[in-house]
């Protein structure tokens, strides 16, 4: 393993992390400390009017903390661009971006060329500089939330594969002819291992059972189709057994998948964030578990570490601003 390289240049930068409901964004300086941020809802999914938003938020943060115009700008979007950081080509989970090209929008809005790159590859990034993978040069972030995002360090570069889309492990099938997924597929990974994984098999629950589902039809006021993760999560930390259930079926099927990971790429670190890993030991205990027992050839080689990450929502812009800051996507 080997240290994280400095980032190039001494400089601030801004970094956006665009995502189907917010659009988050700050100023980092190259320790990636944020010296401010904004945000707003994301207004729709059209990328014009995305794009009007991310030049509004970062004229906010350039007048607010005399950003000079030369500052380098980075941008993480949800959804699967191509090799040169241009086109969006498909967002599973944003109606209307097919082969939209994100980045010169963006750069004709703001008036500068912009670095852009998929959202869980920047949170993956910011993790490996400046979080839980610090000094792991063969790392995994996974985040877990609505779905799956997951970004690849290995050797110290953000992985994107031959054309652009690697790392997409949330889209991997783990149960052949399974849930139907918004890619196009069924069975994929994040359709067990996610928010929307722990939502459902926590209404299925109370449902199926209202006197063991009688916490979590109170915290949603009787309406189980008004309940939401926060929700579940809550009910588990309080102890309430079937809130316990659901994550302990989240955290098998996130286990299972870090082991089948773990056989083709044989990380040293596994880094989980998104808003279903909030409840820590909750998700992260039952996974452990399952990671080791589905493990090829357990007991006979190393296991990967299963840490939470570290830098919470933030991270996707603080990778973002770190990557347009050094200049290392590394796209042909």
């Amino acid at each position: 393993m080997t240290d994280a390289p400095p980032a190039a240049g001494h400089g601030l930068a801004i970094g956006v992390d665009v995502g189907g409901t917010k659009v988050a964004a700050g100023v980092v300086d190259r320790h990636g400390r944020i010296l401010g941020s904004a945000r707003r809802p994301t207004p729709g999914h059209e990328p014009a009017l995305v794009a009007d938003t991310i030049a509004e938020v970062v004229g906010e943060l350039r007048a607010a903390h005399a950003v000079g115009l030369e500052a380098p700008i980075g941008i993480g979007a949800a959804g699967w661009l191509d090799r040169r950081g241009a086109r969006v080509m498909f967002a599973p989970n944003l109606a209307g971006w097919r082969d939209e090209p994100l980045r010169d929008i963006i750069s004709a809005r703001l008036g500068r060329p912009v670095v852009v790159d998929n959202d869980a590859n920047t949170m993956a990034w910011a993790e490996y500089r400046f979080g839980a993978g610090r000094g792991c040069a063969e790392l995994v972030c996974v985040t877990v939330g609505t779905g799956i995002g997951s970004g690849l360090v290995l050797d110290g570069k953000v992985r994107h594969g031959a054309f652009g889309v690697g790392a997409e492990y949330g889209h991997m099938q783990v149960v052949p002819a399974g849930l139907p997924c918004g890619c196009g597929s069924q069975g994929c990974w994040e359709q067990y291992a996610s928010g929307r994984a722990l939502v459902r098999a926590a209404r299925e629950a109370a449902s199926g059972s209202p006197q063991a589902g009688r916490r979590l039809a109170g915290l949603a006021g009787g309406d189980l189709a008004t309940l939401t993760g926060p929700d579940v999560t809550t009910a588990a930390r309080e102890g309430d057994p079937a809130a316990v259930k659901c994550f302990e079926e989240v955290g098998y099927w996130l286990g299972q998948g870090l082991a089948s990971l773990a056989a083709v790429l044989d990380p040293a670190k596994f880094v989980i964030g998104g808003g279903v890993s909030d409840a820590g030991e909750l998700l992260l205990g039952p996974a452990r578990a399952q990671f080791h027992a589905a493990l090829p050839g357990r007991g006979h080689r190393p296991e990967a570490e299963i840490v939470l990450a570290e830098l919470g929502p933030d991270a996707g812009f603080v990778g973002a601003a770190d990557l347009a800051r050094a200049g290392i996507l590394g796209r042909a």
